[in-house]
């Protein structure tokens, strides 16, 4: 590549730490030109010694002011994804955002409408579309290989329960999260659904509070009703003190398993026959992601989930939280 894309990466938390600073020192085209902090100025600087950084800043605002980065990416709390991603655009810049893209679908509206007004790259790191077995799952689609699909079910539940002085806390707090797993975790599961077989069209949901006492939830269940016909179940919580995720794609000719979702070996079975597939992710998952985003800036194409899909997701939420309120099947899609 003839010139990198140099990034601004705001919020040196874990998932940073863990992914997103690796991604964006080592993908091709791409280099880290500062680091934005709010309170955790030793892990700033712990990452720019670490990668090389130039520039680190204690505020969001200089940082747009003083740095030369051309995109930015934001490792925040989603109460603070809308506000600084149309910053970020207005500025000039192209942004990645940390899932999911906001608290609700009117959160996330400005982000889309600075988008489309500055014609500028606005992504979000549903990074699982850009997993081999999401690639495989699609090719079977076009291809027919499930016959109708009838049966789609996704699962992801463990054991969350941060104390009031962890980092993590603000998750169990519905003015800063949004909500529970359901926002959180099941974001991700919902994206995957969305981005193979589009908007549900309803959902019905219950969300109840079983084992802890916060002001979200911490254990959702979806019923939802796919435009090819389909059902689509969802089970996601912070509640049990035993681990599962999977993900099942169930047709009239063929069924897709990955269990786990993430790792481990996929397995397609076509009337009795059984194949285990070997679909390795990247070692660090938000490689591709940035990849694909740098690929995106350069080629001036959509990066693979735009903000424009990411609001779907949302849309989603939105509907779910509705019906476990009103008791009721909601529409998803006005």
């Amino acid at each position: 590549m003839a010139s990198k894309l140099r990034w601004l990466l705001v919020g040196p938390g874990d998932i940073a730490q863990k992914r997103v600073a690796p991604a964006l020192a080592s993908a091709e085209g791409s280099e880290i030109a500062g680091i934005v902090y709010s309170t955790r100025k030793d892990r700033a600087l712990a990452l720019a010694d670490a990668y090389g950084v130039p520039q680190v800043f204690d505020d969001f605002n200089t940082a747009l002011d003083r740095s030369d980065a051309g995109a930015v990416y934001l490792a925040t709390p989603v109460w603070l994804h809308s506000a600084h991603a149309v910053q970020a655009l207005e500025s000039g810049r192209h942004v990645l955002i940390e899932k999911p893209l906001g608290l609700s679908e009117a959160d996330c509206l400005p982000v889309l409408h600075a988008a489309e007004k500055t014609g500028l790259t606005a992504g979000c790191a549903y990074y699982r579309r850009c997993f081999p077995r999401y690639r495989h799952a699609v090719e079977m689609l076009a291809a027919g290989e499930f016959g109708k699909v009838v049966y789609v079910c996704a699962t992801w539940f463990s054991w969350f329960d941060p104390s009031p002085h962890d980092p993590k806390y603000w998750r169990v707090i519905k003015r800063k999260s949004g909500g529970g797993p359901l926002l959180d975790i099941a974001s991700h599961m919902l994206d995957l659904i969305i981005g193979l077989f589009g908007l549900p069209i309803s959902v019905h949901a219950v969300c109840d509070s079983l084992a802890h006492e916060w002001d979200v939830e911490d254990t959702a269940s979806l019923v939802m009703k796919l435009d090819c016909g389909a059902h689509a179940v969802g089970m996601f919580g912070w509640s049990s003190g035993t681990w599962r995720h999977d993900f099942q794609i169930a047709g009239t000719g063929a069924r897709l398993d990955w269990q786990p979702c993430d790792c481990g070996p996929v397995t397609k079975t076509v009337g009795r026959e059984v194949k285990s597939l070997d679909m390795p992710n990247a070692d660090n998952v938000h490689l591709p992601l940035v990849e694909d985003f740098v690929r995106a800036v350069l080629d001036r194409r959509p990066p693979v989930c735009p903000v424009q899909e990411a609001v779907k997701t949302n849309q989603l939420l939105d509907a779910a939280y509705a019906s476990a309120a009103q008791g009721r099947q909601v529409k998803v899609r006005p």
